[in-house]
C-alpha cells in the first residue's frame, strides 16, 4: 500500500475523503491524505479526522510509515479507532498548515540569500530556522537580512513545482543546497520548488508544502543569528507580527 500524497500537488487542499486502510494502537493510514508528514524540517500536520456518522477523532501528527510508503496519522493515545475500510473526511489544522507553507517558503529566500551549504533547518510555525557552514562570521548581519528577505517576499515572486529524473538531478548536483537531508531519489522524479518568474530567485528539490508567491508570506524578520560551533551559524526566522527580534549573538 502507498498513501497517495495530495498535498503534494495542492498544497491549499485543506480536506478530502479517504479510506481506512489500516488502524493499530493509535495510528491510522489511509488511502490518500492532505495531512503532510514530519519531513525534510517540516512539522506534520495536525487536524481531525470525522468518521462519517460516528464522530471525530483529533490527528495529533502525521509521520511516515517505516518504509516511507505511507502517511500515518497518529491519534491521542487510548482514541477509538475507525474500522478498517470505513469512510473518513481528513482535515488538516489549515492555519496551522498555511503558517508552515509560508515559512517554509520563506526559508528558500533565506537560503537564495547565503551563498554558504545548509547544514540544518526546522520549520515551525511560530518560529523557523536554518543553519549554515560559514567560515566568515561577518558574513551575515541580521538587519540587511531582514531587509534583504522582506524585499523578496514584497516583489510577490510565483512559487512553481516542477519534476526532474534522478539523472538530471545527478547531472546538477550544485541544486542541492543541504548538506544534512539529500532529496529521495530511486522512485524515477524528484520535486523541484522554483522561485521567479524564470527559476531565478532560487530552484532546489524539496517535498515541503508552499504558498503561491512570496507576497504571501507576509513581512517577516531575522529575530536571530546564534554561533553553532566554530563555522555553524543558526539562522531563526519569525514572523513579523510575532513581536520585536530577540538581538544577534556571536
Amino acid at each position: 500500500m502507498t498513501t497517495e500524497l495530495l498535498f503534494r500537488d495542492d498544497a491549499y487542499a485543506e480536506d478530502c475523503e479517504a479510506v481506512v486502510v489500516s488502524a493499530e494502537g493509535n495510528r491510522v493510514v489511509l488511502d490518500r491524505t492532505v495531512f503532510y508528514a514530519n519531513a525534510g524540517g517540516q512539522a506534520g500536520d495536525s487536524g481531525r479526522l470525522i468518521v462519517l456518522g460516528k464522530g471525530i477523532l483529533p490527528v495529533e501528527n502525521a509521520v511516515y510509515s517505516e518504509d516511507k510508503s505511507d502517511v500515518v496519522h497518529l491519534l491521542p493515545v487510548g482514541a477509538e479507532l475507525p474500522e478498517v475500510g470505513s469512510v473518513v473526511r481528513a482535515e488538516v489544522d489549515w492555519d496551522r498548515r498555511h503558517r508552515h507553507m509560508r515559512m517554509h517558503t520563506a526559508l528558500h529566500l533565506l537560503c537564495s540569500l547565503i551563498p554558504f551549504p545548509v547544514t540544518g533547518g526546522s520549520i515551525g510555525s511560530e518560529e523557523s530556522r536554518l543553519d549554515f557552514d560559514i567560515s566568515d562570521a561577518d558574513a551575515v548581519e541580521r538587519e540587511a537580512l531582514t531587509v534583504a528577505l522582506n524585499r523578496l517576499v514584497s516583489e510577490d515572486h510565483p512559487v512553481t513545482t516542477r519534476w526532474i529524473s534522478d539523472e538530471e538531478l545527478e547531472a546538477n548536483p550544485s541544486l542541492v543546497r543541504t548538506m544534512s537531508v539529500k532529496p529521495p531519489m530511486g522512485s524515477g522524479r524528484i520535486r523541484l520548488v522554483a522561485i521567479g518568474a524564470d527559476e531565478g530567485v532560487d530552484l532546489q528539490p524539496c517535498g515541503g508544502t508552499h504558498v503561491r508567491s512570496t507576497g504571501e508570506i507576509g513581512p517577516v524578520v531575522i529575530s536571530k543569528i546564534d554561533k553553532k560551533g566554530r563555522q555553524n551559524r543558526r539562522i531563526r526566522v519569525r514572523f513579523a507580527e510575532e513581536g520585536a527580534p530577540e538581538g544577534t549573538t556571536a
